[in-house]
């Protein structure tokens, strides 16, 4: 249950990390928004080692589903756009993907 409080928090760094490269690039910002961006992400991917996936690919796979649900958050939040039905349904297949990946190997052992 931790992985998914390191996923989503992994997904804020990541995100914002982004977000501030964009806003310097595409949005014309000051070319020090890369300074905290850079930051920003570095965060973001040490705290995406701290989860108690075995191999890094598994808990790349498991984050992916919960960095789309945090950009639909961070698209309404910061960016103050309304998600389209899509994009619910899209980001729940996804999770749900993710729950799969991560949860499976202990969930779904098939022994022939």
């Amino acid at each position: 249950m931790i992985n998914i409080v390191y996923f989503f928090a992994a997904a804020v760094f990541e995100i914002a990390g982004c977000y501030a490269f964009w806003s310097w690039f595409r949005l014309e910002k000051s070319a020090l928004w890369i300074i905290p961006g850079g930051i920003s992400l570095l965060l973001f991917a040490f705290i995406l080692t701290q989860s108690d996936a075995q191999f890094a690919g598994r808990s790349y796979a498991a984050y992916g589903g919960v960095y789309i649900v945090s950009s639909l958050a961070w698209l309404t939040l910061i960016e103050g756009s309304r998600p389209l039905m899509s994009d619910y349904l899209g980001s729940l297949l996804c999770l749900i993907g993710a729950v799969i990946t991560l949860f499976g190997p202990r969930l779904l052992t098939f022994t022939p």
